[in-house]
């Protein structure tokens, strides 16, 4: 039963992924791109997190907050830029 729920779940996140690719190439402004690769490294996270439970390591998951805190940093920097137009002051 996990198994099953598992493959669904990747599924979905796989399309939520390609919807997200789509959002980032044809956004019509800045801020969409920006929110869609914000989206799209919460999806990837959750991508991780779904094969560490499926192959039962813990390794994924320590990978999995690594992404989210360069994620974060990273969004916090591009909305920054986007609105300052410098990163550093």
């Amino acid at each position: 039963m996990l198994s099953t729920a598992i493959v669904v779940a990747t599924t979905l996140v796989c399309i939520s992924l390609i919807l997200n690719l789509w959002r980032l190439f044809i956004g019509p402004s800045r801020p969409d791109r920006i929110l869609a690769l914000d989206t799209m490294y919460i999806n990837s996270i959750a991508l991780i997190l779904l094969f560490g439970i499926s192959s039962g390591t813990t390794l994924y998951f320590e990978a999995a907050l690594l992404i989210a805190m360069l994620g974060f940093v990273s969004t916090a920097a591009m909305c920054k830029y986007i609105l300052r137009g410098d990163l550093i002051e």
